[in-house]
């Protein structure tokens, strides 16, 4: 069976650095922190108090009140970049079959906001269950998919993906799969969070898991740094239209990007931590590599997964080194979360946005808040430090891992017929 291409020809975001592509590149290459004190609930009693959150959302702006009620806030936020991302694709009525057209979403936790406040208003009553009718709906992860299918009437492949922080990137790759076997013609895919709450900080905050550099936030997130701490919550979505080629052609879509690869593997190895010796990422980055069917040297830029974790940032440039060889020192590497902070089971989708746009500009976005260098790391490397660089992009990959061991990476390359 010969298997289809697959390209990207819609984006949509909705990041702690702007609510729109164009406003989250514009920060990404200025170096921009998306990280503040949190607005979201008074975080003064919370060992970390600041986050990397949306700035200036209104609901209102997209949805009538009634509406909003019924949605989580992880929902809305995917119901806004899907919105901007098909409106990119110019899916119009027409030039597309819904019953061809699927929405494969990821999000690592879902309605935590919501759960959160049905069971502290169950606590505070008298024990008699008087919960919100659409406690259920708006807390269930799928019901992101079921939104946005519903609301544009695709009636192809629709279901959510769950692998923590690598739950966006399952998502574009199950989409990946299911196009070049012929199974749908167009996917929504990507992913949203919405987790910066009282549970999602404390839970986190219990885990030793986060920075705690309150008095200086803007610099907290600082992957491969020396003084590195902690990763720093972020919140969010993004979205991607996947196409099988020929229908895009069909119907004139641009295209950003083609897909050409991806790999999953596990650690087996920790609930949270990640391999010392990095296997699971060694594991992925080789199996993407052996799906494109390209060599290490093919790749110019790799967007890590690089959380800012003492132990996550060492074991991933380790894998690196070892899938890549003397070529590790010719990439451009970097980790966005510097400056939007990780936005768990949405990190994947708004990383592989900013791959693309790096295959589409030519520029690799920076790892801000370099101070100290880590002798862990070999200074031959170049993690593209404090300010964007600009490269021939024709390759990148873009990796993501999350507790339970789960690692995925995909691969894109510049367009060409």
């Amino acid at each position: 069976m010969e298997l289809k291409r697959v390209v990207v020809t819609g984006l949509g975001a909705l990041t702690p650095l702007g609510n729109s592509v164009s406003e989250y590149w514009d920060g990404l290459i200025n170096g921009v922190s998306g990280a503040a004190p949190i607005t979201r609930f008074d975080a003064s009693k919370f060992k970390t108090q600041f986050a990397c959150e949306v700035k200036g959302y209104d609901a209102e702006k997209y949805f009538d009140r009634k509406e909003a009620r019924k949605m989580d806030l992880f929902t809305q936020f995917a119901m806004v970049v899907a919105e901007e991302a098909v409106t990119d694709a110019n899916l119009v009525e027409g030039n597309y079959d819904p019953d061809r057209v699927g929405v494969i979403w990821g999000s690592g936790i879902g309605g935590l906001r919501t759960f959160q406040e049905e069971c502290v208003n169950f606590a505070h009553g008298d024990g008699t269950p008087r919960f919100n009718p659409f406690f259920i709906p708006k807390m269930i992860a799928d019901i992101s998919a079921g939104h946005i299918s519903i609301k544009y009437g695709f009636r192809g492949p629709n279901f959510v993906t769950v692998s923590a922080c690598a739950s966006a990137t399952n998502a574009i790759l199950d989409s990946y799969n299911y196009i070049r076997l012929g199974m749908a013609d167009v996917i929504v895919t990507g992913g949203s969070e919405a987790a910066v709450t009282e549970a999602g900080i404390g839970g986190f905050n219990a885990l030793k898991a986060l920075s705690e550099r309150n008095d200086s936030p803007e610099t907290a997130s600082r992957p491969f740094d020396k003084d590195r701490d902690g990763f720093v919550l972020g919140e969010g979505a993004g979205a991607l239209i996947l196409e099988e080629y020929e229908h895009a052609k069909a119907r004139g879509a641009k295209i950003y990007a083609e897909v050409i690869g991806g790999g999953m593997s596990a650690d087996a190895y920790h609930i949270t931590a990640p391999h010392p010796e990095g296997l699971g990422a060694l594991n992925v980055m080789k199996n993407a590599l052996r799906d494109a069917g390209i060599k290490p040297e093919d790749v110019d830029y790799i967007n890590v997964h690089g959380t800012s974790t003492p132990l996550g940032d060492v074991s991933e440039v380790k894998a690196i080194q070892t899938v890549f060889g003397e070529h590790a020192y010719n990439l451009n590497i970097s980790s966005t979360k510097s400056m939007t902070g990780h936005l768990l089971g949405a990190a994947g989708a708004i990383e592989a946005i900013a791959s693309i746009l790096a295959i589409k500009n030519q520029m690799v976005p920076p790892t801000i808040n370099h101070f100290t260098d880590d002798e862990s790391f070999d200074p031959k490397l170049n993690f593209t430090f404090n300010k964007a660089q600009e490269r021939e992009v024709e390759v990148a990959l873009s990796n993501t891992f999350g507790f339970g061991g789960h690692n995925t990476s995909v691969l894109f390359r510049q367009f060409k017929d």
